[in-house]
């Protein structure tokens, strides 16, 4: 992972400038060459869109290495003859072709400058083969601190998976390893012993039986799909399959476990279909029928691998048998399968360019557990998941982390990022144009990467009204924001306080079992002769706190 320090005396200039601008959040952090060549658009990336790869690669359990080649189809955006490559330490790229001809190359760090030779003109569709070879970096605590993980089951049988959100698909395979640019489609060939089998993205397309006793597994993809989605599963895998009958039509669901584990899957993984019919209805078609939809056993908890969604949850429900929301609800189903299938849609189809928008990712799918619950146990059981979730809320740092530097924001991303969410939707109150909003997101950016800025363009426009101060509230502010009241009188008197210059949002309060709407602001508004003894109550599905005055 990326490594940055504080500094104190920056941080306090940032914290009281912030401070007086209403935005509290993270303090200044210090970032390397290397993060800014990792998160940024260079000049030799910016000149040539990646069109294909074919990563090629044989996996050798007995020394946990990875050796091959990945070729590069690209299309020549601007004329140019510099290519930045990213593979990570200790790997090496061993050779680099165009057009038959050794190229040569330089090392910084985990960026490889490739020169080129051959004229790039605009226009063009080039191709450009890496090779590589070593020992990737072992996964510590997959898949939040990740590599590849080499394990064996239960038999002593290799089990081995990669996971690399974050710090990068460069960490086992050579690519352009920034989220604006995704390949358009992708043959994933894999070389693993014999007794093994290989589980990658997309539809499998042969199984080929090499001279050396090994075999050769081909996927390919046929969605764009982002790097860190791109994956390795191998194991002593057995596989069963069914077909869910969705709004495109016949999706293939195939699932792959290890043999001892084969059972117990068969009656644990009826969640994916249910997810299915649930995510179906609120976001729309799953987004990759043409790849299928496979969930995979892996050596680690879990992770949105596009169509080929990793599980390690132990087959129990919840997150390893507990509720993270603490109502009964997270219970009711297998949190892994829910929430990294609900990753298809939001991550894999509508991806974040930049990491620092993680949120799109997390806060969504986050939210999309509730919905789920919703699906299946009514709309309040949802409403119930959601606010139980709140606990887990820190406040200590903003969503949106630092751009161009790999940078994610806070972990309130997932908890504080659903509630928002959830509270929007009150402001909405309009399910079905709730419903019609979220769908629409899947369908307007349809297999595309997208800003903060998009999403929250989108969902003003949707909406009709200006949320830029309630996503600045709730995105690059660590305040909850506060509704203030008092009674004076027969009058009764509120605002908003702890909040962003410009916090006006709407609030459903309940006063004497009276359900109404007000509209407060940063400073007092009266209403006049309110009922005497009153009594009044926010609506507990808004993520705001409240205070009482005298």
């Amino acid at each position: 992972m990326n490594k940055y320090i504080s500094i104190f005396f920056i941080a306090f200039l940032i914290f009281n400038t912030a401070n007086a601008q209403g935005l509290l959040g993270n303090k200044d952090e210090v970032f390397t060459r290397q993060d800014s060549l990792r998160g940024s658009i260079t000049k030799e990336r910016v000149w040539w869109d990646v069109k294909y790869y074919h990563l090629d690669i044989k996996v050798n359990p007995a020394d946990s290495t990875i050796s091959g080649s990945n070729t590069i189809r690209y299309k020549v955006l601007n004329s140019y003859k510099r290519m930045q490559i990213d593979l990570q330490e200790p790997l090496k790229i061993v050779k680099v072709t165009q057009d038959g001809k050794e190229l040569k190359y330089k090392r910084e760090g985990n960026v490889f400058y490739i020169d080129l030779v051959a004229p790039q003109n605009t226009g063009e569709i080039k191709e450009v083969i890496i090779f590589y070879g070593g020992k990737p970096k072992i996964a510590v605590n997959p898949p939040w601190d990740g590599g590849i993980t080499w394990n064996k089951d239960a038999n002593g049988k290799p089990f081995i998976a990669s996971s690399c959100q974050g710090l990068g698909a460069s960490v086992w395979w050579p690519n352009k390893d920034h989220m604006y640019d995704e390949v358009d489609d992708m043959l994933i060939s894999v070389n693993v012993p014999k007794n093994l089998t290989d589980v990658s993205n997309g539809r499998l397309q042969s199984v080929i039986d090499m001279m050396d006793g090994t075999r050769t597994f081909n996927w390919y993809v046929s969605n764009p799909i982002n790097n860190y989605g791109v994956n390795i599963n191998i194991g002593d895998y057995v596989s069963f399959s069914e077909v869910f009958k969705g709004e495109k039509g016949d999706l293939d669901c195939d699932y792959y476990v290890l043999k001892y584990n084969l059972e117990k899957a068969k009656i644990h993984f009826q969640d994916v279909p249910r997810m299915l019919k649930a995510f179906e209805h609120w976001f729309g078609p799953y987004p990759f029928y043409e790849d299928s939809y496979k969930l995979v056993e892996a050596p680690y908890l879990g992770m949105e691998h596009q169509s080929s969604v990793t599980y390690g949850n132990d087959f129990k429900k919840g997150y390893l048998g507990t509720d993270l929301s603490g109502t009964g609800w997270g219970l009711k189903f297998d949190f892994l399968i829910i929430h990294e299938s609900g990753h298809e849609w939001f991550a894999n189809n509508i991806t974040y360019k930049d990491i620092a928008d993680m949120w799109i990712h997390e806060g969504f799918t986050n939210y999309s557990e509730s919905l789920f619950v919703e699906y299946y146990y009514g709309k309040e059981a949802g409403a119930e998941y959601v606010r139980g979730t709140r606990k887990g809320i820190k406040n200590k740092k903003t969503i949106i982390g630092h751009y161009e530097v790999n940078n994610e924001g806070s972990g309130d991303m997932y908890p504080k990022g659903g509630n928002m969410l959830h509270t929007l939707r009150q402001i909405v109150n309009n399910d079905e144009k709730w419903r019609t909003i979220l769908r629409g997101l899947n369908s307007t950016f349809y297999h595309q990467t997208v800003t903060t800025k998009q999403i929250e363009d989108y969902l003003s426009q949707q909406i009709g009204l200006d949320l830029k101060s309630f996503f600045d509230q709730y995105l690059r502010d660590i305040r909850i924001p506060t509704f203030e009241y008092k009674v004076q009188g027969n009058n009764l008197e509120y605002r908003w306080t702890n909040c962003v210059p410009n916090f006006n949002i709407p609030v459903k309060v309940n006063i004497n079992g009276k359900e109404q709407w007000l509209k407060p602001q940063a400073e007092w508004i009266i209403m006049l002769k309110t009922p005497k003894d009153l009594k009044l109550e926010v609506n507990k599905d808004f993520y705001v706190n409240v205070i009482k005055s005298k």
